[in-house]
């Protein structure tokens, strides 16, 4: 079992940063997208507000659920999040790889806060990934103890990174060119 522990570990770590290259590539424009694509493009960032703030409410049930010692439904909650997250990080990919980068167009404090709220959002985004798909990895295995123990970190930065995402997309929203 210690292996196929230690060899998850590795598969969740290269799958993390798999992504996180994906998805710096995106925002450096390594990638060439087409100059012509559909329009429905430029909705997922709102549906992408949607799938964070859905996500956000059935993390809080799912720690509801769990304390109430309702597992079945604990489950189905963290699947379906798993889920969402996703859908998300695909809609995320595709539309980042066709739309070039927004700019906050504020001043001042507002435009502080923001960069703040975005940096703290990007840096556990990034670093969660990991810790979800250990976290199902676990879970999945019934070793509940291993699950519990690396829930205590997984759950607060997987829940701020929901409500920060929102977060983000209302204070960028505005400025967007269409």
């Amino acid at each position: 079992m210690i292996q196929n522990d230690k060899l998850f570990y590795r598969i969740a770590l290269v799958v993390s940063i798999a992504v996180f290259l994906l998805v710096l590539a995106l925002n450096k424009r390594v990638l060439n997208p087409p100059s012509d694509f559909p329009s429905f493009i430029y909705n997922f960032p709102k549906f992408n507000a949607i799938i964070n703030g859905t996500c956000s409410v059935l993390l809080i049930l799912s720690l509801r659920a769990v304390r109430r010692k309702n597992i079945a439904l604990h489950k189905k909650l963290n699947l379906t999040t798993f889920l969402l997250s996703a859908l998300f990080l695909i809609l995320y990919v595709v539309y980042h790889f066709f739309v070039p980068e927004t700019k906050h167009g504020g001043e001042g404090f507002i435009k502080g806060l923001y960069l703040v709220i975005l940096l703290f959002h990007i840096v556990l985004a990034a670093g969660v990934l990991p810790l979800i798909l250990i976290s199902f990895y676990f879970a999945l295995n019934n070793k509940i103890e291993k699950h519990k123990k690396i829930v205590r970190f997984t759950y607060p930065i997987w829940l701020f990174v929901t409500i920060s995402g929102v977060v983000v997309y209302l204070m960028i929203s505005p400025y967007y060119p269409f």
